[in-house]
């Protein structure tokens, strides 16, 4: 093998691992996996990002998309520190993803020179809440190793993010090592004993409820985890921003687990006598602040199916903890014998009716739709459900505004074959428009964003990032002038204390048009449609500005009948 450098070699090591896209922001810390890359441009495309944060959420939307490694490159100290809330996100989501960081060289470590860092404290897994592993590659010839590691490291078990840092002295190395084989998950399925004690304790329930989620879903999984619920006649509940694990147009569809969940789908879960949990972490979101399955033993029955063995127990404990793939564990599920009959088919009728119910517009109490700002966020979401395709990836990033979403949109399953849902568990502002940027790239798929306009502005810049690599998606930004979130908590703690949460905002649509996409401006709800048609049949991304009356706070209630509340209290 002849000596090439360590820079190229890492993207050889790269490509090796099936990577055919990366996103990034270059720096002069690493400008030889620039060469590489420039080398290996037809077989792999780095998609240029104008800011870190915006670039890791690409990547780690790119990973829940394809289940495979999300690949992020920044430099040292400020690129790092920047791609840290994508880092974060994909640790919380369970997304595998790779994070490259140029860094110092090593002759200038540890004298805090230009930039530096000490990763493995920033990023490193004593944080609880960023990367699986962090390591530093000071070898050029165990690059191989280093990058198959991480790959592996990322896939399996939990999934997660790894970090990898490339000192730049080490990166102009002659090198003649060689790329390893790519890194597949390892599958582990449920065992026979296991399989029994689960059949056994399903018999005995009369209330049983399945809650969805998490990463690791494949379409024959979601298959064969919808042949299970439709052979023991069992509703199905999916966690919080895993709204595409179990189909949401399926008879067994009971409605999304987490915030603002369905008042009767969180009193049904309280009343199940067994709770299946197949995938999520059960997190303070999906379990509504642990009440809904009170911590750490359920009054329901408990069984916990997940990838990772120290998230079983970490909180619940449960009656019976599998650890187990989702792949290998719906397939056996679906193996799974089940009676002549079952004595809940009536309980599972009643959560799919429970659903249907809470997808009927509720009016809000107090608007007078003559006003400025009052469209029909019901009927905007029927739009959508109308004219999107059944393919169509629907992203959000943090804050009210994604509520009508979750309420009313009807995803399609992970079993139709796509994925339809990339948003964060953790909360991240500023993650719909880059994650939605990243699924039309890697994917050429219609991609629908909806966004507030404090979300928006975090990562708007990336709308730039689109137009220059070919990137169109659809983005609906509600403009209510504030921090609706923080203002919905502020008027329920401390009413009428505004602080903090207004917002004077640019004009979104020359904003949008400045960066190379089409907008426009829709102050009324019937003429939402047409705009929407408009968008589908653009050339371009395009973005349509809705200004929102500040009362249309949430799907159940106006932002005075909050205050009106607090001041009751």
């Amino acid at each position: 093998m002849a000596q090439q450098t360590a820079g190229h070699l890492i993207v050889e090591c790269l490509i090796a691992q099936g990577v055919d896209t990366a996103f990034g922001v270059p720096g002069e810390s690493y400008l030889d996996v620039l060469d590489g890359l420039h080398a290996h441009r037809d077989r792999i495309r780095f998609v240029t990002c104008r800011q870190e944060g915006g670039a890791a959420f690409m990547a780690e939307a790119y990973g829940k998309l394809t289940g495979r490694p999300g690949v992020c490159m920044v430099t040292r100290g400020p690129g790092a520190t920047n791609a840290a809330i994508g880092v974060h996100t994909a640790f919380q989501d369970s997304t595998p993803m790779v994070l490259l960081v140029g860094d110092v060289g090593s002759e200038m470590r540890d004298r805090e020179a230009f930039q530096e860092v000490d990763f493995g404290t920033f990023f490193g897994p004593g944080t609880r809440g960023m990367a699986k592993r962090v390591e530093r590659i000071d070898d050029a010839r165990r690059i191989p190793e280093y990058i198959a590691r991480a790959f592996a490291t990322a896939l399996n078990g939990r999934p997660g993010p790894v970090v990898l840092v490339l000192p730049e002295d080490m990166l102009v190395q002659q090198v003649d090592a060689v790329p390893l084989p790519r890194a597949e998950p390892v599958e582990s399925g449920i065992g026979p004993q296991r399989l029994l004690d689960l059949r056994e304790m399903l018999l005995k329930a009369e209330c049983p409820f399945v809650i969805a989620g998490g990463s690791g879903w494949t379409p024959a999984a979601a298959q064969a985890l919808q042949a299970f619920a439709e052979q023991w006649q069992l509703p199905v509940g999916n966690a919080f921003r895993f709204q595409d694990t179990f189909d949401n147009h399926h008879p067994l569809y009971a409605g999304d687990v987490g915030i603002g969940i369905n008042p009767e789908l969180a009193a049904r879960i309280q009343q199940a006598d067994l709770v299946v949990a197949i995938g999520p972490r059960l997190g303070e979101m999906t379990t509504g602040g642990y009440t809904l399955l009170k911590a750490p033993r359920p009054a329901q029955k408990l069984i916990h199916i997940h990838a990772s063995a120290d998230e079983l127990g970490r909180i619940y404990q449960a009656d019976l903890a599998v650890c187990a793939t989702m792949p290998a564990a719906a397939q056996a599920l679906a193996g799974l014998q089940p009676p002549a009959s079952v004595p809940w088919a009536a309980w599972a009728q009643a959560a799919q009716a429970d659903y249907q119910a809470n997808l009927a517009p509720q009016a809000l109490p107090g608007l007078d739709a003559s006003q400025p700002g009052v469209v029909d966020m019901p009927a905007i979401v029927a739009t959508l459900q109308r004219h999107l395709p059944a393919d169509a990836l629907i992203t959000n990033g943090a804050g009210n505004f994604a509520s009508w979403v979750h309420r009313y949109f009807r995803y399609h399953g992970i079993a139709k074959g796509h994925k339809t849902q990339l948003a964060p568990t953790n909360g991240a502002m500023g993650y719909g428009v880059p994650a939605g940027i990243a699924a039309s790239i890697a994917t050429g798929r219609t991609v629908f964003t909806i966004a507030g306009d404090g979300d928006f502005l975090m990562n708007g810049q990336e709308l730039a990032t689109a137009v220059q690599h070919g990137g169109k998606s659809i983005i609906v930004l509600l403009n209510n002038s504030m921090y609706g979130t923080i203002r919905m908590h502020q008027e329920r703690e401390y009413p009428h204390h505004v602080s903090g949460s207004a917002l004077h905002n640019p004009d979104f649509c020359a904003l949008a048009r400045a960066y190379g996409y089409a907008a426009e401006q829709v102050t009324r709800t019937e003429d939402f449609e047409a705009a929407l048609l408009r968008a589908l049949a653009a050339p371009t991304g395009t973005l349509i500005e809705i200004p929102l009356s500040q009362e249309i706070i949430s799907t159940r209630g106006t932002l005075s009948g909050i205050t009106q509340a607090a001041l009751a209290r």
